[in-house]
């Protein structure tokens, strides 16, 4: 039986935030002129400030939302805060980047205390504009049942990032 080598299944992003999905534009994410690759070891030192973020596409008329979620959150073990939403900005038009777009959930700096957090970005496809809204809290939000409810169907591009406190050691595999 061939072993799955999408990075986003190896490393527990789809079955745990998402379902299965076809990529269908480029997301780029970029920490102090250092891109996220999947799998790859940032620490919260480097991450203070959000990203720059480019999205794909060739149609200004055409929006996205992006979250970031910690799936780990508070520890890997004990996920119980699951899914933590670290940024949402909604509105962005097509082959820009999150400064076109709306944030509507600010960026928090992750700062995970036990174990290894993986960090995800998911973008979306909306249906229009000004069509999708804040959710109430941070905690226990739900990739999946956010993106039903603002009827987005499946993500049209995601990438996700390791991170442990500054002192930590050791890391999950990254995978290429």
């Amino acid at each position: 039986m061939p072993r799955d080598r999408n990075p986003l299944v190896v490393g527990g992003v789809i079955g745990d935030v998402l379902d299965q999905f076809a990529a269908s534009i480029t997301l780029r994410i970029v920490y102090n002129n250092r891109e996220v690759n999947n799998g790859g070891d940032f620490r919260p030192s480097h991450i203070v400030n959000q990203p720059r973020v480019d999205i794909g596409g060739d149609d200004f008329r055409t929006f996205y939302t992006l979250v970031m979620v910690d799936p780990d959150a508070p520890s890997p073990s004990d996920p119980n805060l699951r899914e933590y939403l670290h940024w949402m900005v909604t509105d962005i038009p097509g082959s820009t980047g999150t400064n076109f777009g709306q944030e509507i959930v600010c960026y928090e700096s992750p700062r995970p205390s036990m174990g290894i957090h993986r960090m995800i970005f998911i973008l979306f496809r909306q249906l229009g504009r000004e069509t999708v809204y804040a959710p109430e809290w941070r905690q226990n939000f739900n990739t999946r049942d956010f993106a039903e409810t603002y009827n987005l169907g499946s993500p049209v591009a995601a990438v996700y990032f390791n991170c442990q406190r500054e002192s930590g050691t050791g890391g999950r595999r990254q995978v290429q």
